[in-house]
């Protein structure tokens, strides 16, 4: 936001240097950019933020000014009273109308109409005081518009008003596909989304964007529509995105108006148009308002949540300083927040309408803070600061991506927010029945992506294609993040999942998982159930149970599946549920000697049924083992081959399986013996518990 230091002194006074000035703005929250000489003016250049359009126009500049220095505002007063004619105009109702048809976009629109006035060049200090903005002048009216707009930070819009088809305006959305032709004479076609301007043919203004060239004011122009008015921000803001159409309207709509300079403008607007162009002001305003709007006088001092209270005692304890209870009143006084409480504990008050960013205690020790001075708090000023601790996720978290990292993975941010199409290819957690649909939101983030996933998996495939167009030879990603899951009549549930995304096959990532799962919570039981869905290999694909609860759904991509993201080669997907894997977490870890002696490992080829899982054969070998003899242990159990399967050699539904068995004794070295006895064991249980045979 520029300045004008001639500007600036009409309403306080700048008897201070320009570098006391510049230094106590910044200070205070308005940082300088910079600072140049305009002919016989100043112009200086500040940082506002976003949380601060009050700032976007000389007044606010101003009054921050006032504030410091503890002087008086003189801003005009054209809010008293109709602007002056030569003489009284007809009633405005008898020659134009105002109709608002979508609320929730335009909450108010207000329409002042000036006949007979005069276009021409505006004079020598008008051009000036725009000049030392970057502002070119283009006629007296359109000048105007802009130095109230300066002036206040509301914008205001002047429509040649004999060029209005049926002399009214209506406010509306667009029609999709309709053209509009703004006023740098581009031709732009409305998405639909847009709030326009219309009369009763055509859109003559993209609303808070920039007004239409078939009715801007030119010389011929003897009749003027004043337009005032508050526009929903992300409107603005998507409208101005779309179309890449950015202008100073746009730039303060985006960040919010004061509801109470609406009407100050354009009175403001019509007292000057009179003043410089002549004229004669019709009597009276249109001034809509929808059920979106609420008067900011009827609304801040009825309701209780428009009361802010500012505990004394949370002042040091936020800023580690005392200051006097007085000057806290007398800042938030002079800032414009109206007291309605003050006692020894605590002030209440009601923030101005222009401070929108006003909302809750630490505002206003922010505020304090800030008009006091942060140079007044000391070095050594303590603050009560406790340090944090690292709660349980923290560990588990840390822990996943060490050793993710180490196996080979990188970890991956993608969005919480994706197509609707996607969100629905892969929902592992999305079983409850009778509820279906991803909660969408109300703006796209990306183009298209604006529903909320169920799934992780879908995002990081999708980087996985990405990668393989741009022919990165190794894709090895994880991600932790949130899913949401659409719950009937509720918000979605949350859940913290881990993704993960491999080259590798289905028996490579499976190894990744049990190494996850056993370093994390080793005492944890998993237990192998079938998967299901179209994106994964019925045949190298499973479910993984942990305590009993869904934990896991992995396996290598079905041609289905590598065709709905159009990848080149395969890939397998894992998708964990971190929550269940934290609470099973083994924070303290447990240790116990290692045995001195070697271990003694055999060979097993067991025929079972076709329907007998791996984990069954892995549980009833494990079982058998350990409880054969105290002093020997079933080390590891590992699986050596693929299955064997031969009607003929095994019989009808049979398959043969190949293990290999670890065992060690902590006492001394196992003779042959001691482990053909724990393999009888173990092949007992398998024919008791399975209906196991041992292959010759």
């Amino acid at each position: 936001m520029i300045v004008s230091t001639d500007w600036l002194a009409e309403y306080v006074d700048l008897s201070m240097p320009i570098e006391e000035l510049t230094e106590k703005l910044t200070l205070t929250g308005l940082n300088l950019e910079g600072v140049e000489t305009v002919g016989d003016d100043t112009a200086i250049d500040l940082e506002v933020t976003s949380n601060r359009p009050d700032c976007l126009g000389h007044l606010g500049v101003a009054r921050e000014i006032a504030v410091i220095w503890g002087q008086e505002l003189k801003a005009p007063q054209p809010l008293k009273g109709e602007p002056q004619a030569s003489a009284p105009g007809a009633p405005i109702t008898e020659s134009t109308s105002v109709a608002i048809e979508t609320d929730d976009l335009c909450p108010r629109y207000t329409a002042r109409l000036i006949k007979g006035v005069k276009i021409g060049p505006s004079p020598e200090w008008l051009v000036n005081r725009l000049a030392t903005l970057g502002v070119a002048s283009v006629n007296n009216v359109v000048d105007i518009t802009n130095y109230v707009m300066m002036e206040n930070g509301q914008p205001l819009h002047a429509f040649d008003f004999t060029k209005l088809k049926g002399g009214k305006i209506v406010v509306r959305q667009a029609v999709k596909g309709e053209p509009f032709v703004a006023i740098n004479h581009k031709e732009y076609e409305l998405t639909g989304d847009e709030v326009v301007i219309a009369d009763a043919e055509r859109p003559v203004a993209l609303g808070g964007v920039m007004g239409g060239a078939d009715t801007e004011v030119s010389e011929a122009t003897v009749e003027v529509l004043i337009e005032a008015a508050d526009f929903a921000p992300l409107a603005v803001r998507k409208a101005a995105r779309k179309h890449v159409l950015f202008s100073p309207s746009s730039y303060r709509f985006e960040r919010g108006v004061d509801p109470e300079g609406i009407d100050w403008a354009s009175r403001r607007c019509c007292e000057l148009i009179l003043e410089l162009a002549g004229g004669e002001l019709c009597d009276g305003v249109l001034d809509l308002k929808t059920a979106a709007w609420t008067e900011p006088a009827d609304r801040r001092f009825d309701d209780d949540r428009d009361h802010i209270k500012l505990r004394y005692n949370q002042i040091p304890r936020v800023l580690g300083i005392e200051i006097a209870k007085e000057e806290v009143a007398k800042i938030l006084a002079d800032l414009g927040c109206v007291e309605t409480h003050n006692c020894d504990h605590c002030i209440k008050v009601v923030p101005p309408t222009w401070r929108a960013d006003l909302t809750r205690e630490c505002d206003l020790i922010e505020e304090v803070a800030r008009i006091h001075g942060y140079d007044k708090v000391p070095m050594e000023s303590s603050l009560p600061i406790v340090a944090s601790a690292k709660r349980r996720e923290d560990f588990v978290t840390e822990q996943v991506r060490t050793l993710l990292v180490g196996a080979g993975f990188d970890e991956a941010y993608t969005l919480s927010a994706v197509d609707p199409d996607l969100a629905e290819r892969f929902t592992p957690w999305s079983n409850a029945p009778g509820v279906s649909g991803a909660l969408a939101t109300g703006t796209a983030v990306l183009r298209r992506a604006n529903v909320l996933r169920q799934s992780v998996t879908p995002s990081l495939l999708t980087c996985r294609r990405t990668n393989e167009t741009l022919s990165n030879p190794i894709v090895e990603l994880f991600e932790i993040a949130k899913v949401y899951l659409p719950r009937e009549g509720a918000l979605p549930a949350e859940k913290r999942v881990l993704a993960l995304c491999s080259g590798g096959g289905f028996l490579e990532l499976k190894g990744v998982v049990e190494e996850l799962a056993g370093a994390v919570a080793p005492g944890a039981e998993l237990e192998v159930t079938e998967a299901k869905g179209d994106l994964l290999d019925s045949a190298r694909s499973a479910g993984v149970l942990l305590g009993g609860a869904p934990f896991c759904l992995l396996g290598e991509l079905s041609e289905a599946g590598r065709g709905a993201f159009d990848l080149r080669g395969g890939a397998s997907i894992a998708e964990l549920d971190l929550d269940l894997l934290t609470s099973a977490a083994e924070l303290v870890r447990q240790t116990k000697p290692l045995s001195t002696y070697p271990p003694v490992s055999r060979d097993l080829n067991v025929v079972v049924d076709e329907s007998v899982a791996w984990s069954a054969i892995y549980s009833a070998a494990a079982d058998a083992g350990g409880a054969s003899d105290a002093a020997t242990l079933v080390e590891a159990i590992t699986f050596t081959d693929d299955s064997f399967r031969d009607a003929k050699q095994l019989g009808e539904g049979k398959k043969s399986v190949v293990f290999r068995v670890q065992l060690r004794s902590h006492e001394g070295t196992l003779t042959s013996e001691q482990a053909d006895g724990v393999v009888e064991v173990i092949v007992g249980a398998l024919k008791s518990q399975l209906g196991g045979e041992l292959r010759s």
